[in-house]
């Protein structure tokens, strides 16, 4: 059967309109998505008053505030809770300020008869201080359904079965909340329950020795727990609910609903800096009972995740390892932003806000950022507001660009980026744990000498001045060792602080010692040329990384294994994540390894007591990490504790810090600078290692960020429009060759007979 010239017509007819339907189609859906700008975040995003930053690795593995001691868990806890006191936001040097506290109080000093003594008395006849803190009234707790109650005043949610929790994975999934004021017996639950024996409690070790009483009621909660649990397989999740309240505890006591007495043994100035930290923020009792329930611990639920503070801000939604989200506590009752602050603090604009009820943002998102590219992207995109929250040293990094690169610094200062910097009291050094045969004490005096020796040579092999030119995001002053400039004993930057092990003082400052130096003390230790002299076989030592395998930390690893081969020792990398990398810490397993301290309070006990040896990790689950120990190291730290500033202070840091340089159990690494990043937008931005409360200061001009990220993120169309011109090209072309082809195929139209002939 033969086709006719009218189906070919309708054929390539209807063949054309399919191929422009599907091209104008293809054309509006393009156009569509180049309409859409790159944002990673919802529609409207940038107008809304949500600070958008980064946190990178994993969660934070601990927001419980007993547990709580890693730099990247005080974003969450510093804005969730609230301890008795906090640092002025603005003014230095840090000042301690009242949070939930009425008044930063000075204690009571009692001598061995109760009677009291003067403020002048020294520290011999001192047998305890006592502190009576006024708590302000009318502080609320966040909404949480561990307060809620029915109309008998019962709680709704603290008989639940583990069939009742069901699937819940997030506090908002019951659908009740309440709260209650915050009271004096608050902070004395939080104290007792550094004893407990149910999660980490890093401090426990330390505030036994002060809080009176508290040494002994660890004991007693020991056996009460173990009391609890003996029917409870050791490997169940669910624990029975480990209520503090039944026992008293001597050093911790609520006189009436609004005023809590601490009291600590003999005298310790620096105590009322530990009511600085979030160890000393408020647990209420629902709480702990909430979430010692069946079901819970399996569900994720816990203070770890879910915390319940008095803060500015609660955890709205905690995703594990992907996005945290804060948002404005309701029940906040809205702390004034101050009104002084240092002239900087004035010409830079941060005191606009003077009087203005804290916080300004409504909402706080963390978002997982694995790469440093992509989050550096991001962040010069505008999509991130500040690069991350505990991170004091994208400003640095930026800075050194800015005068490398004429582009960069072209970029920066049209985009208003504000980079600030300053050497702030922290410290990043590299540790050799003590419980090692080989780098740590030793087990005999012959190897006690070797194994210093060994320590010595590394000490002047690894050279933290090449680091920092290496690596500017992570710089900052080399460190002579443990103490930063700015607290009182530290000899930072002087002669008389100088590390005569690995330096020497030459025209007015440090300068390393050569390698040959740390060759001849290698050999000594009884390594020649990096081999054991006794077996010949080569020195290998282990390096133990709490960080993820990524190009960045590739190129930091090349490094140390550099500075290592220098004397030919062979290192091996054992990098873990951070979580892991603390465990391993914790159990004792780790060789050599690095860690930073970001300290707690400006004192220089707070540096030093990362080597009093009843603090060791491994042993006390204290933080020292290197498990050091040293008999005149402790005696003189127990004598400083106890000490104001002053000449006898500073002589017995002298003698301690000296101790220090010849046992070398760090590497002293470096002091890192404070630096942050800012986009325009983000106002009252200061770099702190001290305040970690940051937060609550911020504000935001979302006009200006919409406005920015609309200028600087402009959709591309062109690619779009030339490859769909392109397609549109090629299917025209493929319907005049159907139609083409059609026409040569098909056979003529059929002469009728009548005409045949004619």
């Amino acid at each position: 059967m033969t086709q006719s010239g009218t189906g070919l017509n309708k054929r390539a007819s209807w063949l054309s309109r399919l191929v422009a339907g599907r091209v104008c189609v293809a054309l509006g859906l393009a156009l569509s998505v180049a309409a859409c700008n790159n944002s990673p975040y919802p529609v409207g995003a940038a107008d809304s008053n949500t600070l958008y930053t980064a946190f990178n690795e994993r969660s934070p593995r601990y927001l419980d505030p007993t547990s709580s001691y890693s730099s990247n868990e005080t974003p969450y806890t510093y804005q969730i809770y609230e301890p008795l006191y906090g640092y002025h936001y603005l003014k230095r040097p840090y000042t301690l300020v009242p949070k939930t506290a009425a008044a930063v109080v000075q204690p009571r000093y009692l001598g061995s008869k109760g009677q009291v003594l003067p403020d002048s008395a020294p520290a011999s006849q001192i047998v305890e201080s006592v502190y009576d803190i006024p708590i302000k009234r009318g502080v609320l707790f966040a909404p949480h359904p561990a307060f809620a109650r029915n109309a008998q005043g019962e709680y709704l949610y603290h008989r639940l079965t583990a069939d009742q929790v069901a699937d819940k994975r997030s506090p908002w999934a019951f659908e009740q909340t309440g709260t209650r004021e915050l009271t004096a017996d608050d902070f004395v639950y939080a104290l007792k329950r550094h004893a407990t024996t149910r999660t980490a409690a890093p401090v426990f070790g330390i505030f036994s020795e002060y809080v009176v009483g508290l040494a002994d009621y660890g004991k007693l909660i020991r056996a009460e727990d173990q009391k609890l649990r003996a029917s409870v397989p050791p490997t169940s999740k669910d624990k029975p609910f480990l209520d503090f309240r039944r026992w008293p505890l001597a050093g911790a006591q609520a006189l009436d609903s609004h005023t809590l007495r601490i009291r600590i043994h003999g005298k310790y100035p620096q105590w009322k800096y530990w009511m600085a930290m979030s160890f000393l923020a408020p647990i209420p009792w629902e709480a702990d009972a909430f979430y010692a329930q069946p079901g819970m611990a399996g569900n994720g639920l816990s203070l770890n995740s879910w915390p319940v503070g008095t803060g500015p801000y609660m955890m709205a939604e905690f995703v594990q390892d992907r996005r945290h989200v804060m948002k404005r506590n309701p029940n906040y009752r809205g702390e004034l932003y101050p009104c002084e602050g240092t002239p900087q603090d004035q010409a830079e604009g941060r005191l606009k806000d003077c009087g203005q009820k804290t916080p300004f943002i409504d909402t706080l998102v963390f978002n997982i950022e694995k790469e440093a590219v992509p989050q550096d992207a991001k962040f010069r995109q505008g999509y991130l507001d500040v690069p991350e929250f505990d991170q004091m040293s994208y400003g640095n990094a930026y800075k050194i660009q800015m005068e490398d690169s004429p582009n960069f610094h072209k970029e920066f200062t049209d985009k208003g980026i504000v980079l600030s910097r300053t050497v702030d009291l922290s410290s990043r050094y590299m540790g050799f744990n003590w419980l090692d045969p080989v780098v740590g004490k030793g087990d005999t005096p012959e190897q006690q000498v070797r194994n210093r020796k060994l320590r010595q040579a590394l000490s002047i092999a690894i050279d933290w001045d090449e680091f920092n030119r290496i690596f500017p995001k992570a710089a900052g002053e080399v460190a002579q060792g443990p103490l930063p400039g700015g607290v009182f004993g530290s000899r930072h930057g002087s002669a008389e602080g100088l590390n005569a092990i690995t330096h020497r003082w030459v025209n007015g400052q440090a300068v390393r010692r050569p390698i040959e130096d740390a060759k001849k003390l290698l050999a000594e230790a009884g390594y020649p040329d990096g081999r054991d002299a006794r077996s010949g076989k080569p020195l290998v030592l282990n390096y133990d990384v709490g960080a993820a395998n990524t190009p960045d930390s590739k190129a930091n690893l090349d490094w140390t294994a550099k500075q290592f081969a220098k004397l030919g020792i062979q290192l091996e990398i054992r990098a873990t994540d951070y979580n892991q990398f603390q465990d391993k810490v914790r159990r004792g397993k780790h060789q050599i390894f690095t860690w930073g301290w970001l300290a707690d309070y400006p004192d220089a006990e707070n540096f030093l007591f990362l080597l009093y040896g009843p603090g060791a990790k491994s042993v006390h689950d204290g933080e020292n990490a290197a498990n050091y120990q040293n008999a005149e190291y402790d005696r003189l730290y127990s004598t400083l504790r106890f000490m104001d500033d002053g000449p006898a202070k500073q002589a017995v840091i002298d003698k301690m810090v000296r101790i220090l340089h010849e046992d070398a159990p760090w590497s002293w690494g470096y002091f890192p600078y404070s630096s942050g990043a800012y986009h325009r937008w983000v106002r009252n931005g200061k770099p702190s290692i001290m305040v970690r409360d940051q937060a609550q200061y911020y504000r935001l001009d979302t006009a200006e960020r919409s406005r920015s990220l609309q200028n600087w993120n402009h959709p591309v169309y062109w690619p779009i429009l030339a490859v769909l011109a392109v397609l549109a090209a090629m299917a025209w072309g493929a319907v005049k060759i159907l139609r083409a082809r059609d026409q040569q195929t098909a056979l003529p139209r059929p002469v009728p007979s009548s005409q045949r002939g004619r």
